[in-house]
Order: C-alpha cells, then structure tokens, then sequence
C-alpha cells in the first residue's frame, strides 16, 4: 500500500488503494481523514479492492482553492472512480462522507451505498438563547466590524477550527438539502446509525429511510461514531450486505 495522489482542479488530492477483487470505496467525515477509515479498510482490504482518499481541506490533500458544495466533493469522486478505473464500487461513507456519497450516488453507477450517521435532510433547529442574542446583536449599528468574530463565537467546533474557506464550505454543508438526491438513488442503501447520535439524530435516519427507494436502518449502542464503536459488528454486517444477492 503506498501513498498516491491525483489532480482534480489543480488541487493535489491524496488516496491510499489497496486489496484485491470488488471495488469498496470508502468516504470519511468533516475534520477527518484516511486514518479514520482504515480500520475498515484494513479488514475489507483481505477480500475486496479497498480506496480511500482524504477530502480536499484535510489529511494530506490540499485545501479547495474556492467555497465547494457537497456537488463539487461528488464531481471529485467521479473524476477518482474514472481515473482509477473503479468499476461499481460499493460506497461507504460516514458522516459529511456520507452527504457525498448520497450526492455522487444519485448520478452514478454504484454496486451498494452504506451509510454511517450521514444526515441529508435540512431542518429548522430553535436556536439556544446565546447564538439568538449573538446574532441580534450583529444587527446593531456599528457592530459590522466584529461579525467575524461573533461567528467564531457562536460556530461549532469543526466552525472554528476551519480557515475561512473551509469555513464557508462547511456552511455550505449543512445548509444543504440533499433529499431530492436520496430519493434518485435505486441501489439497495444500508443505513448504520447510533442510538446517542447528537450530531445525526435518530430522527435523521429514519426520515431518511422513509424518502429513499431501498433502505434499511440498522440502529447500533452508540454516538456519532458508532461504526467504529462496534466495528466488529460493523464489519460483519457490511460484508452480509455486500455479498447479499450476488
């Protein structure tokens, strides 16, 4: 297994590839990177071709040059899938992966989609009192000049931590609904959730369930990263759904 690269619009994005026979592609979350799927990999690796890459902004992969929608990260997937010679991959993405792995698969070809806490459907969440009396306060006059700094105050962790173009991209994350692309999806789609999910809560994945074609919700003792919490069980039922009906 060695490190590889690829250019997709002047940026060098890192991938590892390894292992031999169907194709797994395997998609990480927001703030993460290739290490935070290799424990799948690794196992899924002894039977299948394995490749997994780090998002453009973390890992080893270059930072995207302008604010990319969760669109732009799919178009990237496709370009790798063509120049890698991936033929119908089963896709497995977690988290922001995940949102990827919905968008990329509503308009390609694809073997099976597994998904991992991946949240897709935009809802009106009450706002804690704090981020109200924040952004009120930006409304001011003369109050412009520090509406970066409230941002940075009221953001999330992932917020915070991001440069600002990543910033922005994470925004344009989360504020996307990606519903119309779940319900283009035909393939049969494993949706693996945790039961103390904060991040995608279990509501998430059962409107989720209810708007695809062919999903089934298997729901795990856990958080947001219950598929690493259970990984054995995890495996075991990845490798079901993959060699179920062929």
């Amino acid at each position: 297994m060695h490190n590889m690269y690829i250019t997709f619009q002047d940026i060098k994005v890192h991938y590892i590839q390894y292992g031999k026979g169907k194709d797994i592609l395997l998609l990480h979350g927001w703030g993460q990177n290739i290490e935070m799927m290799k424990p799948l990999g690794d196992y899924l690796s002894k039977k299948y071709r394995v490749t997994i890459l780090d998002f453009p902004g973390f890992g080893e992969s270059e930072e995207p040059k302008s604010a990319w929608y969760v669109k732009d990260y799919a178009l990237l997937i496709e370009e790798l899938v063509r120049k890698l010679k991936i033929k119908k991959p089963t896709v497995i993405g977690h988290s922001f992966g995940g949102r990827v792995a919905i968008c990329y698969s509503a308009d390609n070809t694809i073997d099976k989609l597994v998904l991992f806490g991946s949240p897709c459907i935009r809802t009106q969440k009450k706002l804690p009192l704090k981020v109200k009396l924040l952004k009120k306060l930006k409304t001011l006059p003369g109050m412009d000049a520090i509406g970066e700094k409230l941002k940075k105050y009221i953001g999330s962790r992932d917020y915070k931590a991001a440069s600002p173009t990543m910033r922005q991209i994470l925004v344009n994350t989360v504020n996307e609904d990606l519903s119309n692309y779940a319900k283009k999806i035909e393939e049969a789609t494993l949706l693996i959730w945790g039961d103390n999910d904060d991040e995608a809560p279990l509501e998430d994945a059962k409107e989720l369930e209810s708007i695809m074609i062919d999903a089934a919700l298997i729901v795990l003792p856990g958080t947001h990263y219950a598929y690493l919490e259970n990984l054995n069980r995890v495996l075991s039922i990845i490798e079901t759904f993959i060699e179920g009906g062929n």
